[in-house]
């Protein structure tokens, strides 16, 4: 089987997703197939640095005028095309008749160009750019979701009705608990003294990840004596001038900010942490879940789905928007670190890396498959090679 995985733009730095193809394409080759990676050119835009705002209007002429040409030509000598992002679902009209799927990671920020989220505001571009994304969406006949939330969030979307099958992700870097050394470098790096006992919390600034409820939710933990003299690192991007602000008003100093950390340095705030905070009030799929179990780090996430589809059994459930009961359900259940050490390893196995596999494999065998049922002629000029 010859397959065309579609990528990202990589200037744009969505590296989650440039991961995810770079993911599929070995995964997918284990299983015994020709896999090739496409991604706009980087023509136009890499004529200004990054940081110009005119970078992204420049990035629009490679994805939008000259990578369609070079895609349809790629399509031809393909079995099977995949759009490894969803929004980029624009790109299947220009794959030919060659079988095709995409991957929806969620549709958070079509949902909130559509007013779905009162606390998000979307822009007059930003509501046309996610318009279109819905519309190739709902050209599609086959989706692969992430999760079963993200499934049933596209299902009441696309009146088109197309086949969706749900395959998770499995992770996509070797998490697994740090070695001591590793632990200490980075608590040093953090400015964490000998002993410090800490919450860790990832993620970026995106409404949705609740970073001011991770501050609310640490700050009625200081009321009980187990968490009075527990720190808090937040991983990821810069901090917002609302969460400053946050922490000067409120005594919360000693939270700690770390920029944009390794894989590794990840890994080991994972095995250092007494528990990972995750708070998120929407997700497609939520990826930290899975790493902080794969460290061996208890997991405290939301209570609503995709939340609760992910993290399984190993995790202590909390309402996200009920700063006091959470604390209240953390300080009462953080004496079961050791059991939902040993759930979220257990949990890992639903994610493991060959099934997950099995599982591209399947639907990219039906696709093509069902596709030659619909288009014969197609599926002739395919089998001769065309």
């Amino acid at each position: 089987m010859r397959v065309l995985l579609v990528a990202n733009y990589e200037l744009d730095a969505q590296q989650s997703m440039l991961r995810y193809a770079e993911f599929l394409r070995q995964g997918i080759e284990q299983q015994g197939h020709r896999m090739e990676v496409v991604h706009p050119p980087a023509v136009v835009g890499s004529l200004v640095a990054a940081g110009n705002p005119f970078r992204k209007w420049l990035g629009y002429i490679d994805k939008f005028v000259l990578f369609p040409a070079r895609l349809r030509m790629k399509a031809r000598n393909a079995d099977l095309v995949h759009v490894c992002d969803h929004s980029n679902s624009y790109y299947l009209r220009w794959t030919g008749k060659t079988p095709q799927v995409i991957t929806a990671h969620d549709v958070l920020a079509v949902r909130s160009a559509l007013g779905h989220f009162p606390q998000s505001q979307t822009g007059r571009t930003g509501k046309w750019l996610q318009r279109w994304i819905l519309k190739g969406l709902a050209s599609a006949r086959y989706i692969i979701s992430v999760s079963a939330k993200t499934k049933q969030d596209l299902e009441a979307l696309l009146p088109s009705k197309p086949e969706i099958r749900v395959i998770h992700h499995s992770l996509n870097w070797p998490y697994e608990p740090a070695a001591e050394a590793e632990i200490e470098a980075v608590r040093a790096t953090c400015g964490l003294n000998a002993g410090d006992e800490y919450l860790l919390h990832v993620g970026g600034n995106q409404w949705y990840k609740n970073r001011i409820g991770v501050l609310k939710i640490v700050l009625h933990l200081r009321k009980y004596e187990r968490f009075r003299r527990v720190k808090l690192v937040m991983a990821g991007k810069l901090w917002t001038e609302a969460m400053r602000a946050f922490c000067r008003e409120r005594d919360l100093g000693d939270a700690i900010e770390f920029v944009s950390p390794s894989n590794e340095q990840m890994r080991a705030l994972y095995s250092g942490a007494l528990a990972f905070l995750f708070p998120s009030l929407e997700e497609g799929f939520g990826w930290p879940v899975l790493e902080a179990q794969a460290c061996g780090c208890p997991v405290i996430t939301s209570d609503r789905p995709p939340m609760t589809e992910i993290a399984g059994r190993g995790a202590i459930l909390i309402n996200p928007e009920n700063a006091a009961a959470a604390a209240q359900i953390i300080d009462a259940r953080i004496v079961e670190v050791e059991s939902l050490r040993l759930a979220g390893w257990e949990n890992l196995k639903r994610f493991a890396m060959d099934d997950v596999m099995k599982c591209y494999n399947d639907v990219y065998e039906f696709v093509i498959g069902d596709s030659a049922k619909a288009n014969p002629v197609s599926a002739r000029s395919l089998g001769s090679g065309r």
